[in-house]
Order: C-alpha cells, then structure tokens, then sequence
C-alpha cells in the first residue's frame, strides 16, 4: 500500500483519489478550498483525508491536479516539503482557447516542474493525455 497525496480537488483529482482508494492506497486531498476539500474527503469515505494548505503533504506520491497556471507556484510554496517524493504531474498546458500550449517553447510542465522541486523529488508526467471517464 501507498500513500497518495492529491493536490486539487476538481474532476481528475477526484477520480485519481477514487482509484487510488480502490486500490488499498491512503489517499489525502489537497486544496485551497478547506470546506471543497473536506467535503470531497467525506464524500469519498474510505479513509481519505483533507490535508492542509501549507504543511507538508502526507503521502510518498504526490499527484499534481492542477491547472498549468497553479501548477509551478503551487509546487514553490510546497519547496523542501516535496523533498524525496515521486510527483506525478498531470497538467495539460494548454492556452485558453485550446488553440496551443502554453509552455515556453523548448520546455515542458515536467521540465518546469522539475526545475521548482529539491532535487531528490522524481518528477514523473502521466495521466494528462487519459480522460477522466476512461479512468
């Protein structure tokens, strides 16, 4: 069994904190809405816990569900408590109208990702190109 901490509560969060659950995993969420985050916790049951805003996160997986303009700030206020932790980022960096990415040219969210995380953190990309309803 894992522990699994999620940050973000919208749709593929909820759904990666779902099948992380059905596996045997602990899950923790992760929000900047304390009220959305302890209500997704009890909704989920099973154990699944609301962790909070700015202490470290609980699980030895840490799944970014986050848009692309949250993600790398996000992960900078986090700093050295991401230190030794897997990070699994999700993000699709898409522009506002879905017309292009908004990633630097050369560059990546993993990259950028990488770069805002200690540097024992693994950073890992998945599950971004998978729809939620498919998981």
């Amino acid at each position: 069994m894992s522990s699994v901490s999620i940050v973000g509560t919208g749709r593929l969060g909820r759904v990666l904190a779902t099948r992380a659950l059905d596996g045997g995993n602990a899950v923790e969420l992760i929000g900047r809405d304390e009220d959305k985050v302890n209500s997704l916790a009890a909704t989920l049951g099973r154990g699944a816990t609301a962790g909070k805003t700015g202490t470290a996160p609980a699980g030895d997986i840490i799944v970014l569900a986050l848009p692309y303009a949250n993600v790398v700030p996000v992960v900078r206020q986090f700093g050295d408590m991401l230190a030794g932790k897997a990070i699994v980022d999700v993000t699709n960096p898409f522009n506002a109208s879905a017309t292009g990415l908004d990633t630097p040219e050369g560059s990546s969210v993993a990259q950028e990702i990488a770069a805002a995380v200690p540097a024992d953190a693994h950073v890992v990309k998945a599950f971004n190109t998978i729809f939620g309803n498919v998981l």
